[in-house]
């Protein structure tokens, strides 16, 4: 059925649900699992900010704590996929575009099924704050697993 698929995560809670059903289906399938974090680039006015606050290397000290942050989660969903006897490839990229990165992500490295969490937000509340998800439900071809 699928042999490679690909689980984004943002790290909160509701993602570590998408996690746990996209490794629950890869263990019996034998599918290879790609998960991928994406996060977003220190934003230029809060770099200067910083820095005006007399904080030395903004964009150092965030880039140590994405990999601080990075290397948590990562830790805790290489004990999932053990539990599900899964072998898991970890990806982090920093991309403005989440959605984007993941369906670019997906298309490199062959993925046949997307799972992503939502938070199921409809109307204002979704335009307001935006859905990875629905983006890239827009933007592939590819099934997506959506975990609510």
């Amino acid at each position: 059925m699928y042999r490679h698929i690909l689980i984004a995560t943002d790290g909160s809670e509701l993602a570590a649900r998408g996690i746990e059903q996209g490794l629950a289906l890869a263990g019996p399938l034998g599918a290879k699992v790609t998960v991928l974090s994406v996060s977003q680039p220190l934003d230029t006015a809060a770099a200067r900010a910083a820095a005006i606050g007399g904080i030395a290397d903004p964009i150092g000290r965030y880039d140590q704590q994405i990999d601080e942050e990075m290397k948590n989660r990562f830790r805790s969903i290489e004990e999932r996929a053990a539990e599900h006897g899964v072998e898991v490839d970890l990806l982090h990229e920093i991309d403005d575009h989440p959605a984007e990165a993941i369906v670019r992500t997906a298309k490199l490295k062959s993925c046949d099924l997307i799972v992503m969490s939502s938070h199921g937000r409809r109307g204002a509340a979704r335009l307001i704050l935006g859905s990875q998800t629905s983006e890239v439900l827009a933007h592939t071809t590819l099934p997506v697993l959506v975990v609510r």
